[in-house]
């Protein structure tokens, strides 16, 4: 833990006293006098409380899991900047890029050892430990989305289900989930994917139990950190691969080894960021700063989601406009097999008591909140139609 020293101004409060009808000479000799005693006392309170002149900050080493230029580390990078304003400088986060300490798929450990004090990831990373892991990431499509899926873990009973499985692994770790991510694209490929067959035997991408249900379907499944992917398909080593959004797939430069983006899928229909911090050093921290920690992954939830929602549909369009990408939706008879998938990769894992237990957990809670918002909620499509005259798919390829 570092500590930098920071004088702080302090400034005494002065009496106001009614008018003194004493001579001057004595009015004179009472106000030295008694300026002499207040600078005195002034003295021995510096001495007596130098907490009160000298300010601390304590400095944290904070990895992304993210290259530099992805939209991804900018997100944690508003984390680390809100983290810093509230806790007015005295609590500062220091922000390195994967990589800077250890790669994206070592994160954890390191923040485990303490050569990190925290990072900014996901869960899916981490589901080689234990593939519940993933249930807090990239979690089933039981039909909510994102910010329904944050809900359950804030409110819903998530948070101590998460405390749950790192005390069963005994990983020394505090961490919170933030920030929504929308439903993520089936990914780049050489050729449109029009069925299910098209992907057996196909070299894919992705992470997390995702990995699980294409394996479902016969595909060869690589898990890579994202820096690694678009070296790997211009090499050759991947047929097709998914990140994650318009903004970072387009800053990663996929759309310099593929002209072929299929959007919507089941295999991640929701998911969110981890944010874990070391146990030890959290927990040596004040109160304060704990909260701070805490208060600003909620914080940078919101905003994140409301970055991302003006800039992916730009990323999206500039990529059509100005990089020649054709986008198209991936076909519903594909979407339906990787729900029947997910009953497999369900059932298999539910062997485990605990997975089993979150994901029950999981389901019970859509069945409350999703019924309700689709009981309630007017669909968007006929509004959408409506006032725009057109399709909200008009401008990718329905295959």
């Amino acid at each position: 833990m570092a500590h930098d020293q920071t004088p702080v101004t302090q400034q005494a409060d002065n009496d106001t006293t009614s008018a003194d009808t004493t001579p001057a000479s004595t009015s004179r000799r009472r106000f030295l006098t008694g300026s002499a005693v207040a600078v005195g006392a002034g003295a021995a309170a510096a001495v007596g409380f130098p907490s009160i002149a000298v300010a601390q900050t304590t400095t944290l080493r904070f990895q992304s899991t993210w290259p530099t230029q992805d939209i991804f580390h900018e997100f944690a990078a508003d984390y680390v900047r809100i983290v810093n304003e509230m806790s007015g400088g005295r609590l500062r986060l220091n922000l390195l890029p994967a990589g800077a300490v250890v790669g994206a798929l070592q994160m954890q450990d390191a923040v485990i050892s303490g050569a990190l004090d925290g990072g900014h990831g996901v869960t899916a990373y981490w589901y080689g430990k234990h593939k519940a892991y993933s249930l807090f990431g990239t979690p089933p499509p039981f039909g909510w989305d994102a910010n329904q899926f944050l809900a359950w873990f804030w409110t819903g009973g998530g948070l101590e289900l998460y405390n749950e499985l790192l005390e069963l692994l005994e990983l020394p770790l505090v961490g919170y989930l933030t920030g929504p991510m929308p439903t993520q694209a089936l990914g780049w490929f050489k050729e449109p994917i029009r069925s299910a067959d098209d992907l057996r035997g196909m070299k894919y991408r992705t992470v997390g139990l995702a990995a699980d249900l294409m394996r479902e379907f016969g595909a060869a499944v690589t898990i890579m950190g994202p820096g690694d992917i678009v070296p790997a398909m211009d090499r050759g080593l991947l047929d097709g691969a998914e990140f994650n959004n318009p903004s970072s797939d387009r800053l990663l430069g996929f759309p310099d080894v593929s002209k072929t983006w299929m959007l919507r899928s089941y295999h991640q229909d929701c998911e969110a960021f981890e944010i874990i911090l070391n146990k030890a050093k959290h927990d040596s921290l004040p109160e304060e700063f704990q909260a701070i920690l805490q208060y600003a992954a909620k914080a940078a939830s919101s905003e994140m989601y409301w970055k991302a929602m003006e800039r992916y549909p730009r990323d999206l369009e500039g990529m059509r406009a100005e990089q020649g990408v054709q986008t198209y939706i991936t076909p519903d008879s594909i979407l339906e097999a990787q729900l029947q998938a997910w009953d497999t990769v369900i059932e298999n894992e539910s062997s485990d008591p605990f997975f089993k237990k979150v994901v029950d957990h999981q389901r019970e809670y859509c069945d409350r909140v999703v019924g309700w918002h689709l009981e309630g909620n007017t669909p968007k499509e006929p509004a959408y139609r409506h006032f725009y005259g057109k399709e909200p798919t008009d401008t990718s390829t329905i295959l």
